[in-house]
């Protein structure tokens, strides 16, 4: 299979003939990349799973009105952040969790989970992530993990630059005075 841009995997999905086959593509080259975003927002990876599933359900949905107003996986991150964060509030609804508690049940779902392959200091660094607001979270998973650069996470978190290189700055604090208390 040749590497399509997503010009091409949008120009092929606006031709009702190879609609199916771009989004199938396009549902290739971003699964992976989309589904650990989620994973570090909700944590647990089933949660992960139906979340990714939604979010390309969205995408399919809102594909035809997509103006390439910003890149693809910009657009897709978006709706994968969106819907990962609608995941958690309906969690803590559902749930009666109180705001705060619900970092404590994802740190224990991070500890219990069987798909986690890291060793105890990655656990270490992934508890202390999850003391973080959700804001701060987001911003250092994708900055720290995914290398996303700050003009392309203003696009998906609607959030200016600015904004999001102070949340940047006060989780890496956060998280370094968290890891020096042990």
């Amino acid at each position: 299979m040749s590497e399509y841009t997503d010009s091409e995997l949008l120009e092929q999905f606006r031709h009702k003939d190879t609609r199916n086959y771009a989004f199938n593509l396009i549902v290739r080259k971003y699964q992976q990349k989309l589904y650990y975003h989620i994973r570090k927002i909700v944590i647990d990876h089933d949660d992960a799973h139906d979340v990714s599933q939604n979010t390309f359900i969205k995408a399919w949905k809102g594909l035809n009105n997509f103006r390439e107003d910003s890149q693809l996986y910009t657009w897709l991150y978006r709706i994968a952040t969106n819907e990962s964060l609608t995941f958690l509030k309906q969690k803590k609804t559902k749930f009666l969790i109180p705001l705060g508690d619900v970092e404590y049940e994802l740190s224990g779902n991070l500890t219990s989970d069987y798909n986690f392959s890291g060793d105890k200091i990655q656990m270490k660094l992934q508890k202390a992530i999850l003391t973080l607001p959700e804001k701060q979270r987001i911003v250092f998973n994708m900055k720290y993990f995914d290398n996303i650069k700050y003009e392309d996470m203003s696009r998906i978190l609607d959030t200016s630059v600015g904004a999001l290189k102070a949340s940047f700055h006060h989780a890496v604090h956060k998280i370094e005075k968290y890891l020096s208390n042990d």
